[in-house]
């Protein structure tokens, strides 16, 4: 997975940054074929401080939208709460990254659940 947003960013500079109330987000989508169902999540996203978290996950929210109801029993549900999450500005994993940046690593990799 990828984080992105922090291209050409130090780790003191977002660190700075996340003081300052910007997070990581990931976001949830689901797509459904017929009987099969698939709920996966987005790269990371850096959401400076200000910035909407909604509107970068418009386009999982429109994926979810457009595939993912289709899949019975599975469809419905994941697509309900892929919508959710999306709408409440994604999954937020900055604690995780701040924990990363502070131990004196680099850019973590970005783990987030399938």
């Amino acid at each position: 997975m990828k984080v992105h947003g922090i291209e050409g960013m130090s780790p003191d500079q977002i660190l700075f940054e996340i003081d300052r109330g910007a997070k990581f987000v990931y976001y949830r989508y689901c797509i459904s074929v017929l009987v099969l169902t698939f709920r996966r999540s987005s790269d990371v996203y850096f959401i400076p401080t200000g910035a909407g978290a909604v509107g970068k996950g418009l386009p999982w929210t429109m994926l979810t939208v457009a595939l993912g109801w289709w899949g019975i029993p599975w469809g419905p549900i994941w697509s309900v709460q892929s919508l959710i999450t999306n709408f409440q500005g994604g999954e937020d994993v900055t604690e995780y990254f701040y924990a990363k940046f502070r131990a004196g690593g680099g850019v973590p990799p970005a783990i987030v659940p399938k």
